[in-house]
């Protein structure tokens, strides 16, 4: 039957292997010469000798002293560059988790540093919505500023630029100096609108830091913060 016949090729081919190994270390056993054997990419012997030869240097093998005792072996070339690259995957991967560690710890220390400066800075919830209100109030000034500076460059920039197209219909020639204040009139409008455009934002950003402060000073004092939507209690209905 054909599974009979190639149960018995294979067994046929591994005691033909096995004869010429021991041939092989018989033969060498007078000179104490080794024996190497090679492999196939599935990893079966598939010959063997005093050398590899070489359409097989790549291949992985193991040598074997007079008496047919296994005394190295060594890893294929694909076999040896796939393992280099999962060393090189797993030290990566270490390397990665040892700075993400680090960082952590650098992290908790930065912590527990503003932690303790929080505490140490205010008394109770109420100081840390007054110095929220004083940090606003410096860039709503700020804001002011701003806007009274884009006003008057608006004006200025509308002025000039009347005078331009007034001396264009009448072909008055315009001097450089009223043509370079025009830019210029226009560049601070534009300058000052970018600057409303952040202090708008960093007014924000002061918002925002203080209610995560107060959420954390909180935590640390182990009380909660009253909800901004919470509805008042009821009042208890009068005894009779």
């Amino acid at each position: 039957m054909p599974e009979n016949c190639r149960a018995f090729a294979a067994a046929a081919l591994s005691l033909t292997l096995a004869a010429l190994v021991a041939g092989t270390a018989m033969a060498q056993s007078k000179g104490g010469s080794k024996i190497i054997c090679w492999k196939d990419k599935s990893g079966k012997v598939i010959g063997c000798g005093d050398k590899v030869p070489p359409e097989y240097e790549d291949s992985a093998t193991k040598e074997l002293d007079r008496r047919g005792v296994t005394r190295k072996t060594t890893e294929s070339a694909a076999d040896e560059a796939k393992r280099a690259a999962e060393d090189a995957k797993l030290g990566k991967q270490k390397e990665d988790l040892t700075r993400q560690r680090e960082e952590e710890k650098r992290l908790a220390t930065v912590q527990r540093r503003e932690d303790a400066a929080l505490l140490a800075t205010f008394a109770n919830e109420k100081e840390i919505d007054l110095k929220r209100d004083r940090d606003l109030e410096v860039v709503d000034r700020q804001i002011t500023q701003l806007q009274t500076a884009q006003s008057n460059a608006m004006e200025r920039a509308a002025d000039l630029k009347g005078r331009i197209e007034e001396s264009e219909k009448s072909k008055k020639p315009v001097s450089d100096f009223i043509r370079d204040e025009a830019a210029r009139a226009e560049s601070d409008r534009a300058r000052f609108a970018q600057g409303l455009v952040a202090k708008t934002k960093e007014k924000e950003d002061v918002r925002k830091r203080y209610a995560d402060m107060k959420r954390r000073y909180n935590e640390l004092r182990g009380t909660s913060a009253p909800s901004p939507t919470a509805a008042p209690a009821a009042a208890a209905p009068a005894k009779k």
